[in-house]
């Protein structure tokens, strides 16, 4: 299986003013909700609004991948109403937006373990991928019952599978196709709204080198403006990925 980007501990990436790839946290919906004295769900239901603004802003700015953890594997520990509106909430996302993200040339992945969700969801899924294979512009991943140790661990499951003949004696550059952004350069900027700074197992293999930014703003209140404020600071980042100052100076490779 072909890599089509390499990985940044084993090779120093090219890096832009405008991030190449973004990673979010969507966090804070139910908080928000809470706030103006609403249902939580009700909240998550306005953060589709912000999901808008941002695929928006990103496709604007030349941002060519954008990941958003929309529901993590730890998530089912939530109460059962509020996890029952999550599910609905996708399935109604999917029926809604997908015909105006291909119009709008975008390609659509989810990531994360399917075998929890049922049939039709998991047939929604299914089209609005396929409808959306050939498109060329913003590549939008949307990671759904996401975890990053079980990434990992698909990730060696698939390739023991693949490989039986080799045991144990796999490199990192072997592991990394069968991880589930196999198909993404690692994100440059991650994103967590909502006043949390911690990454909750998100992406924890692609993670390694990237640009970590935390802001209070809960995730319905964020829009372009947050996002233009997040890449400023990402701007002003030296990326060094092992290196000294000097040595970027002296390569004028900022």
């Amino acid at each position: 299986m072909a890599l089509p980007f390499f990985s940044s501990t084993s090779n120093i990436p090219d890096t832009s003013a405008v991030p190449r790839h973004i990673a979010i946290i969507m966090d804070g919906n139910g908080r928000w909700a809470k706030q103006r004295f609403m249902p939580r769900v009700m909240g998550h239901q306005r953060g589709v609004e912000s999901v808008r603004e941002v695929i928006k802003a990103c496709t604007d700015m030349g941002v060519e991948y954008l990941t958003l953890f929309a529901f993590s594997s730890e998530n089912w520990r939530r109460p059962a109403d509020e996890v029952s509106f999550l599910m609905k909430l996708f399935l109604m996302v999917l029926e809604k937006e997908v015909s105006r993200m291909h119009q709008n040339n975008i390609r659509l992945r989810i990531i994360g373990d399917k075998s929890r969700f049922d049939d039709n969801l998991n047939r929604h899924i299914a089209d609005a991928e396929q409808l959306t294979a050939n498109n060329s512009g913003l590549k939008l991943t949307v990671a759904a019952n996401y975890g990053g140790r079980w990434d990992i661990m698909q990730a060696m499951h698939a390739l023991s599978l693949a490989h039986p003949e080799r045991a144990t004696a796999f490199g990192e550059e072997e592991l990394t196709p069968y991880l589930s952004m196999h198909y993404a350069p690692e994100p440059d900027l991650f994103i967590r709204t909502g006043g949390e700074q911690r990454i909750s197992n998100f992406l924890l293999w692609q993670l390694a080198y990237t640009e970590l930014y935390f802001t209070d703003i809960l995730w319905p209140a964020f829009g372009r403006a947050a996002l233009e404020a997040a890449i400023q600071s990402y701007q002003h980042r030296e990326r060094r990925f092992g290196r000294t100052s000097e040595q970027l100076k002296g390569t004028g490779d900022a």
